[in-house]
């Protein structure tokens, strides 16, 4: 009998195998992000959520850090089925790609939940420049010109404040990434520089930086608990591509509205969570404020 029994055992083992053999992989749910800080800092902060993606939907997770040129191409190509990058990015690919928005990022910081961001115009707290006037001539510094907080919505301020980067600065040179313009600004690379609200705060809080050794341009103060020098607008939204079938945009939907704010995934990112898509109409006006001429090549 127990030897009828161990080989009825080692049958039933053999047919799950083969049944486990002949089942197809698990589908990979690929999520391109835009590296803003590059591929490392990337996977420290959004990895952790394809994690908690894939033990939600079922399917096999893959963050895809992804630099600022190579975002057009992964969404015309189709090597990512979802795509997490600023607001701009999705505004200038929704209706070229027929991308969809299924959640905003809500932030967090000092405890609270926010769901808008700006851009931070910044010197080194010695430099002579203290009004937006004083930035005409000058070496300025942005992320990438296809950066809505680490370049376009300063932009549309200097705009707005009768300067036009392309003509009235010494040089208006790209950085690559956030970290390498407050560097630049800090090492006298550049006389100024602008990077997205949080950044210099998320620097000092990593001990790269002091906020003394920085002054804002056109701070200001409504009581967002990040320094800025624009007008704020809506936080990044996940969208998905329009290869993406729907049965898999609800779940991932589903998955990160649910997100706890104490969860790995939200600690890693910082974030509080994760709310229904927002309005972007604002990001659309802006991006028109700047031209045709704003995002090229990018």
């Amino acid at each position: 009998m127990k030897r009828t029994g161990k080989l009825l055992s080692s049958f039933l083992l053999l047919a799950a195998m083969l049944m486990l053999a002949g089942s197809p992989a698990l589908a990979e749910v690929k999520i391109g992000v835009l590296a803003k800080r590059g591929a490392p800092e990337a996977m420290k902060e959004w990895g952790a959520m394809g994690a908690y993606l894939a033990g939600k939907i079922g399917d096999k997770v893959a963050i895809v850090p992804l630099k600022f040129d190579a975002i057009d191409p992964a969404v015309k190509n189709g090597t990512v089925d979802f795509l997490l990058a600023n607001p701009s990015f999705f505004v200038s690919l929704e209706k070229k790609y027929q991308m969809r928005p299924i959640a905003t990022m809500i932030n967090s910081r000092n405890g609270k939940a926010l769901k808008e961001f700006g851009g931070v115009i910044l010197v080194r707290k010695d430099s002579p420049i203290k009004t937006m006037a004083d930035l005409k001539g000058k070496k300025f510094m942005c992320v990438k010109y296809s950066s809505l907080g680490g370049a376009q919505m300063a932009w549309r301020q200097l705009l707005a404040s009768g300067i036009d980067p392309r003509k009235d600065f010494a040089s208006f040179l790209q950085g690559e990434k956030h970290d390498n313009v407050v560097l630049a600004v800090l090492n006298g690379t550049v006389d100024a520089g602008t990077v997205r609200s949080d950044t210099l705060e998320r620097m000092a809080a990593e001990g790269k930086i002091k906020m003394a050794d920085f002054r804002v341009i056109n701070q200001i103060k409504d009581g967002f608990p990040f320094v800025h020098s624009t007008p704020l607008y809506p936080e990044w939204p996940m969208a998905a591509l329009s290869r993406t079938g729907k049965d898999v945009s609800d779940k991932v939907a589903a998955a990160l509205m649910a997100m706890p704010s104490d969860s790995p995934a939200a600690h890693s990112a910082q974030i509080v969570g994760w709310t229904k898509p927002a309005d972007y109409k604002s990001v659309t006006e802006c991006l028109k404020a700047l031209g045709p001429n704003a995002v090229a090549g990018e």
